[in-house]
């Protein structure tokens, strides 16, 4: 896996990351990608959540063609809960990307990340959406001012390449650092690819690759309103992969880009894995690992290095799911903390003064198995987020 490279990595694509003075702090802030083809390919997954930003709306209804032709993000607001007015924006850039490129709005995806219920200043967003069309490239640094302008409370840009063996690859970016518990999607991510697949292909692959890596995150429990993930597929390599082949080079960027953001999560000083086996169904055991990685108790007191067993048997306990305390047994780091409705190894075995921490579920009650990953909840991340919008 190459972090040095993204969505340029692959054939056909370019790209810029430019300050066009969305942030006061003059950082960049606006990131366009542009599929030069042969092939225009594209798909997209959403958040799930009731209240959807403009721009959510206005790629969702895009997405729909399973094409696009370029991708433009900002940072330093996210547009939501603006009104028609904020949807008028989405257009209006979508409007002037196209301007640009020569091709149509309905071709362009928008994606939007910073402070919920502010409006954009529109006219620093056009002058830039110009500008970056100018400083479009196919280099590896261009890729990489891409990823960092849309950085928020990211402290640095997150990005992964690799080809296949046949000779084409995937690339892409992501960002993300709190309000992170996925539904299909973390916050802004755009994948690229040089395979020649089609649109129907692309977006099945997505959601089988994101259903097993982006929904397998969550830091705090917020589902944010502007969740999106896109794939290009500009087929320039001339190949076409099997289906399984490219599903799984697909889930395997996919899953580079996620353990990265959990890395860079707001506050984290723990990256904690939590995997449930022997579940009685993959849902269940996704389900019980969201409710442990969510739950403060846990989370305070594997930020203190404590491995308090009984806070993880209470989490889980609370989950709707087939459990049998008789018969479960929880391990952390290794070391087996409770077995068959009682106590185990003394809690003092299992050492946490590392940052990775594994918690193992064994339910005994099925086959079926899953792994979410999560973060610590520290002082850091409290502050963070007290002070978000001052």
């Amino acid at each position: 896996m190459n972090r040095n490279k993204g969505v340029t990595g692959p054939q056909g694509f370019r790209a810029a990351g430019i300050a066009a003075g969305i942030k006061q702090t003059g950082a960049l802030d606006l990131a366009l990608v542009v599929n030069d083809g042969p092939s225009d390919a594209a798909a997209g997954v959403f958040t799930t959540n009731k209240v959807k930003a403009a721009p959510v709306l206005w790629s969702q209804q895009v997405i729909q063609s399973r094409r696009l032709t370029a991708v433009v993000l900002n940072s330093g607001g996210a547009n939501a809960c603006t009104g028609p007015e904020g949807f008028q924006d989405t257009h209006a850039t979508a409007e002037k990307v196209a301007e640009v490129l020569g091709t149509g709005a309905v071709d362009v995806a928008v994606c939007s990340t910073g402070l919920i219920g502010e409006r954009l200043p529109m006219e620093n967003v056009l002058s830039g959406v110009e500008t970056a069309a100018k400083e479009l490239a196919s280099s590896v640094e261009a890729g990489l001012n891409a990823a960092t302008a849309v950085m928020t409370t990211d402290k640095h840009p997150k990005q992964s390449w690799k080809a296949s063996v046949q000779g084409w690859s995937v690339g892409g970016f992501v960002k993300g650092a709190g309000m992170l518990a996925p539904n299909m999607a973390t916050m802004l991510s755009v994948i690229t690819t040089d395979a020649k697949i089609s649109g129907d292909q692309l977006d099945q692959a997505l959601r089988t690759a994101t259903g097993r890596t982006f929904d397998r995150l969550d830091v705090d429990g917020g589902t944010s309103t502007n969740d999106t993930v896109l794939v290009l597929a500009s087929g320039a390599s001339g190949v076409e992969p099997s289906f399984e082949d490219f599903v799984a080079l697909l889930t395997e960027v996919s899953a580079d880009l996620v353990k990265q953001l959990q890395g860079d999560a707001e506050g984290v000083t723990k990256e904690i894995s939590i995997t449930v086996k022997q579940a009685a169904t993959e849902a269940e055991a996704v389900h019980i690992g969201r409710t442990i990685a969510e739950d403060n108790l846990v989370k305070t007191a594997l930020f203190g290095s404590d491995p308090n067993w009984g806070r993880i048997a209470m989490a889980l306990g609370r989950a709707d799911a087939q459990i049998d305390p008789d018969v479960l047994q929880i391990l952390i780091n290794g070391v087996s903390l409770y077995r068959n409705g009682t106590r185990d190894r003394d809690r003092s075995e299992a050492d946490l003064s590392g940052r990775e921490i594994e918690i193992v579920i064994d339910l005994n009650v099925g086959g079926a198995e899953a792994t979410v990953l999560t973060t610590d909840l520290s002082h850091d991340y409290v502050e963070e987020n007290s002070a978000y919008s001052s």
